[in-house]
């Protein structure tokens, strides 16, 4: 059987024959070379204009990510800026675009193989619909996959097929516009290749092809040398049809002697299309939701999940005093929260969700929640969180707020699942009745709550109602840019231990969180300088206690080097060290897998037992990954005794770095990195948050498309075990509720795949645009052994309509514009026009995208839209863009700067160049 494969593909360069563009590595363009040239330019331009719109200076210090987004997010907001949403968003794009040569390596359409060009376009133009809409309704993460796909088979096109040869250096903008023609396509039976005996031929296309300007593409064939006789191949090890007469390929994926030139020209148009279609994408939905797309946006996300019944009155006032005060305190600083997100809970009601920018929007919708209703003790709090942890940004903190225990405890390993796939952090502010106990084995406790915070990297705090304004000062440090975990360890049960960690010049605000009972400590500096739990104020720092939570703020003249706490308590306790830095990193576990274009994908479960652990970093440095250097990255226990298992590394380039870790830890574990920050030259140490385990079970499944509202969608999966074989129960759970069918168990035999399928059916009012995370879970009928796979995928509404708005100018005003500039400022110019879509979604927003004059317009609701454009004669350029609701683009631009022989036009027939221009589709 052909196996099910995975969520997510970053590919390497190893050993074995390419299908695309090369891999990473090599010195050699690749998919993600051209991908990421084209992001970066892209982002930079937006980020440019922005700047410029507001009248502020666009000016990055350097050309890495990191330094990108400092200039981006203002150079004048004072705090660290990370990059690190910037580096997972690009990582998202790239490990989606290497995901097609994997689970697609045989689709023609996919790769623009065996002269599949409409098809091939059709994946483009259901991609960029998905994208537009994912982005409408602040589905970016979605957005960022699709755009990765797409953006694979586009670049393709321009390696597979003889678009180069044919002379064109220019996109093919078809492929984006699927209103345009596909024009003087090859027939069927029409010979398009010479034979190669060599394989190597520089160009094996037929003279009447190229002089009929007629396209072609290679074929391909993995399992069959078939293709149609006379036909080019697509070339190549891995392709059957390259022996078969005529022999050779024309694929430019790779750099060689023979097709050097070729292979340039094939990187140049594809990084152009991809622009192209980046353009389109950012005129589409605008500069601000493109570059939130990209994870150009402050690190800082508020998410409370709140508990709204009878006795959570005080509660709910304490929640709403601390977003009042991030929101007043932190405005036009690099901490002032890119988003805010609110989950009500109850039973047995739970949400919506409200998610917004708009800090105002924040405080009106927090203000709204009054404490009612709950009768019974237990509430909705899972499916509350399970909603932040599906709507919400990864890496993001969520803080619950409740005095009771989860009546849907059952969702209990679903949360779990979300935690590890999305890597957040929950936090629990418990003001209920500690001392309550469990009514079953099976009922839910507070301790569940625990359990959920320690895998996450979050706190499960403990007070009364009256202490909870002291602890909420936890969620003023975390609500914060650049934040990161130095250390972070549990102990259960508790006993006396010494814990080292190291600190470096670039940290601030570096806090000390314990959380347990009956807890002494005793914190040392490199110096020897030590001050006790006793102590509020000494010479280390301060010291908060309330309930089980203990907050030390160290002082901000601390030493560099490495410190230690002495901890002793027979209770269980937890500990955990932050501060602030731009040095951090980003990771995933990945396996390896084989077929043509051999790589690595992103598990998107726990890593297997019994095998070693493999993981893709990428570190960011303050100046980029350039300035700093990596010594050490293992594996490290939270729980049990203190051991790390460090991999062996190897270094992939632009601070990404591949670690095989040969003995993975029992238990529960974290990554841990150690590094030297070359700007300060002193060691660094930085630990994820995320709690991991392995697993012998293995789940595999791929959504490969969107999904229409009110259709049946099926989703195959594949189910294995290396441990005992015998029935395995099968869950699932989606965040929408839309009704599923399953098996609920497979018989498993040890080492063997079992297939089944899952079908999803969204009802048919649901809204283009929506995000669906799915978990699917199996689980040894014993319960020992379990593992899971999260899914995502976007219900989009199939469109018809790819026809963009026009303009029909009906006045243009600027006679009395001199022709010398230097006059320019005491006269204006004026243009009209009517904008009209026609048979089409009608036209959604209007926007200036060049001129310093002044942009109206009428109604939009009106059939016939008139827009007046009015600026000084100094402003000579004026453009401006339509978009209908499904997201084409009509561009219209127009100059009253004089050629050097001016042409005496007529009104009409300006207006037909005019008319010319505009037609600019998607």
């Amino acid at each position: 059987m052909t196996p099910v494969l995975g969520i997510a593909l970053l590919t390497l360069t190893l050993l074995g024959p390419a299908v695309a563009f090369v891999p990473i590595g090599g010195g050699v363009s690749t998919h993600v070379s051209i991908t990421g040239t084209a992001l970066l330019q892209k982002v930079t331009e937006t980020c440019r204009a922005v700047a410029e719109a507001a009248g502020q200076e666009f000016e990055p210090t350097g050309s890495s990510p990191e330094e990108l987004v400092q200039a981006c997010l203002g150079p004048k907001a004072t705090g660290e800026v990370s990059g690190a949403k910037f580096h997972s968003a690009l990582q998202e794009i790239y490990t989606q675009n290497g995901l097609i040569d994997r689970d697609f390596a045989n689709s023609a359409p996919h790769h623009f193989n065996s002269e599949a060009f409409l098809e091939g376009r059709g994946l483009i133009t259901e991609g960029m619909v998905a994208i537009k809409a994912n982005i409408r309704k602040e589905n970016f993460q979605a957005a960022r996959e699709t755009l990765g796909r797409v953006l694979h088979t586009l670049q393709d096109f321009y390696s597979h097929s003889n678009w180069v040869e044919l002379g064109y250096t220019e996109p093919y903008i078809a492929l984006i516009h699927p209103d345009l023609p596909l024009e003087n396509l090859a027939d069927f039976n029409t010979a398009t290749c010479s034979d190669c005996a060599s394989g190597t031929c520089p160009n094996s296309i037929l003279p009447n092809i190229l002089k009929e300007k007629k396209l072609t593409s290679g074929y391909m064939g993995i399992f069959s040398a078939a293709k149609p006789q006379g036909k080019c191949s697509h070339g190549g090890e891995a392709d059957l049809t390259s022996t078969a007469v005529p022999r050779g390929g024309i694929n430019k994926d790779e750099r060689r002697s023979d097709n050097e030139a070729l292979h340039n020209a094939a990187v140049n148009a594809a990084t152009a299309a991809s622009l192209q279609l980046l353009e389109d994408i950012r005129l589409a939905v605008g500069d601000h939701d493109f570059l939130r797309m990209m994870g150009i946006a402050r690190s800082s996300v508020v998410c409370f999940v709140i508990d709204t019944t009878g006795s959570m009155s005080d509660d709910i006032d304490e929640a709403r005093a601390v977003v009042y005060e991030i929101i007043d305190d932190k405005k036009g600083t690099q901490d002032e929260p890119s988003e805010y997100i609110l989950v009500p809970f109850n039973d047995p009601d739970f949400g919506p969700m409200i998610r917004t920018t708009d800090p105002d929007k924040m405080k009106k919708e927090i203000s709204k929640l009054t404490a009612d209703g709950g009768g019974d003790n237990p509430e909705m709090c899972l499916s509350g969180l399970q909603l932040a942890l599906t709507g919400s940004p990864a890496s993001s903190h969520i803080y619950v707020f409740t005095d009771a225990t989860a009546k849907d405890i059952a969702l209990k390993d679903t949360i779990v699942a979300l935690i590890r796939s999305t890597k957040s952090t929950v936090s629990f502010f418990i003001t209920g009745n500690i001392k309550r106990r469990r009514r079953s084995l099976t009922a839910a406790s507070f301790n569940d709550y625990k359990d959920l915070a320690l895998a996450s990297g979050g706190q499960a705090i403990q007070v009364s109602k009256s202490q909870l304004p002291e602890a909420t000062d936890v969620i003023l440090d975390t609500s914060t840019s650049a934040l990161v975990t130095v250390l972070q360890r549990a102990r259960n049960p508790g006993k006396q231990e010494i814990f080292p960690f190291m600190l470096e010049e670039s940290l601030k605000n570096i806090t000390i969180y314990i959380t347990g009972t009956s807890v002494t400590f005793t914190l040392t500096n490199p110096a020897g300088v030590s001050q006790s739990h006793t102590e509020a104020s000494g010479k280390l720092g301060t010291i908060q206690t309330v309930g089980n939570l203990r907050r030390i703020r160290l002082n901000a003249d601390k030493l560099t080097g490495t410190w230690q706490i002495n901890i002793n308590s027979n209770q269980p306790y937890t500990l955990k060290v932050t501060g602030q830095s731009t040095i951090t990193f980003i990771y995933d576990f990945v396996e390896s897998f084989k077929g043509p274009h051999p790589g690595y994908a992103i598990l998107s479960g726990r890593p297997q037992t019994g095998q070693p652990a493999t993981l893709m970093l990428s570190v960011m440095g303050r100046k980029g990954p350039s300035s700093i250097t990596v010594g050490e990255v293992g594996l490290a226990t939270v729980s049990g005794p203190d051991a790390v298992s460090n991999g062996t590394i190897t270094d992939i380039g632009n601070g990404d770095i591949l670690v095989t870790v040969d003995a993975v830890p029992d238990g529960e574990f974290v990554v841990v990195l150690i590094g030297t920050d070359k700007e300060s030259n002193s060691k660094f140490q930085r630990q994820s948050t995320t709690q991991m385990s392995v697993s012998k079970v293995n789940i595999q499944a791929i959504v490969d498309s969107s999904v229409e509202p009110g259709k049946a969608f099926k989703l195959p999966f594949s189910v294995m075990t290396q441990g005992p074989g015998g029935q395995y129960l099968i869950s699932s759970r989606n965040d929408r509720e839309f009704p599923m069918s399953y098996p609920k168990s497979l018989d498993l035999t040890t080492g063997q795949y079992t297939n089944a399928n899952l079908t999803i059916t969204p009802p048919a009012n649901t809204s283009s645009g929506t995000d669906v995370t799915l978990t699917l879970e199996a689980q040894s009928s014993s319960g020992i052994d379990s593992n899971y796979a999260v899914l995502r995928f976007s219900v989009v509404t199939k469109i018809t309509d790819f026809i963009q708005p026009l303009c029909e100018v009906v006045s243009l005003q600027a006679d009395d514009c001199p022709q010398d500039v230097s006059q320019c400022k005491l006269f204006h110019w004026e243009l009209s026009a009517n904008l009209t879509d026609g048979n089409g979604t009608g036209i959604e927003r209007i926007s200036l995208r060049q001129g310093n004059g002044t942009l109206s317009y009428t109604s939009l609701s009106s059939p016939v839209i008139q827009a007046n454009y009015n600026a000084s004669c100094c402003s000579q350029i004026v453009e401006f863009i339509a978009i209908d609701k499904v997201g084409n683009v009509g561009k219209c631009y127009h100059s009253i700067i004089p050629s050097a022989s001016p042409p005496a036009l007529t009104l009409s027939l300006w207006l037909c160049l005019l008319v010319s221009a505009f037609v600019i589709r998607t």
